[in-house]
């Protein structure tokens, strides 16, 4: 359904790998395959022109890899949502990933559903993480440096408002916006000025960012 669906952008630098998922995902009536690149720079030069609403990004390439490419698609104004979609799920390219901005962190063996559905999912602003990544995150959480990291990021919270924290440990439970809205008595508008303020306040640019800072202060 071309034109109606997410915009979508491929980035890989095996063309084998990238001809395989254009093919499979702009099967899906959901998406739009806009573009395509063979490594972070061009991936960045792709941003530019296709204008897409999600990035489907490879980490290990040359010239640029996908983690310094997406730091620098998030920084901009306007930037799409970024997908990893890596065959390497180690802890320090997940956790890299996400303080880099992604939204979605999946490996390659996923279920091509599974892969429609986390863009589908990010591009309406829900972060997504496969099961994996997710088991890999809280072990880290309560991994041997717990508590030099509790320490630091409740210091960095303390930068916000009671409420404020409350929006945030909330988004780190994984609640939507409008389950938070009924947990705290309050408007769907009124909770997205606070996760606005929070993510201005800590220089942030996500809700997974977000939540892995609640998770590491323990608010989750």
């Amino acid at each position: 359904m071309v034109g109606t669906g997410v915009r979508l952008l491929v980035v890989d630098d095996d063309p084998l790998v990238r001809a395989g998922l254009k093919s499979m995902l702009g099967g899906a009536a959901e998406l739009e395959v806009v573009g395509e690149a063979a490594d972070g720079r061009a991936a960045i030069d792709a941003v530019r022109a296709a204008k897409p609403d999600v990035v489907l990004m490879d980490i290990t390439m040359p010239v640029m890899d996908g983690l310094t490419a997406t730091e620098a698609i998030r920084s901009g104004a306007d930037a799409p949502e970024v997908v990893i979609l890596t065959t390497f799920g180690s802890e320090e390219h997940l956790l890299h990933a996400l303080r880099a901005g992604a939204a979605g962190f999946l490996l390659k063996d996923a279920a091509p559903q599974e892969i429609v559905d986390a863009v589908v999912k990010v591009a309406g602003g829900d972060p997504i993480l496969s099961g994996a990544v997710t088991r890999q995150l809280m072990d880290y959480v309560s991994g041997p440096d717990e508590q030099s990291r509790r320490d630091e990021a409740l210091e960095v919270l303390a930068r916000l408002t009671d409420r404020e924290r409350e929006v945030a440990a909330a988004v780190a439970q994984g609640k939507s916006n409008a389950e938070i809205a009924a947990d705290l008595a309050m408007g769907v508008p009124t909770v997205k000025t606070h996760l606005t303020r929070v993510l201005l306040k800590l220089g942030l640019n996500n809700r997974v960012q977000v939540a892995l800072l609640a998770h590491d202060a323990g608010l989750a």
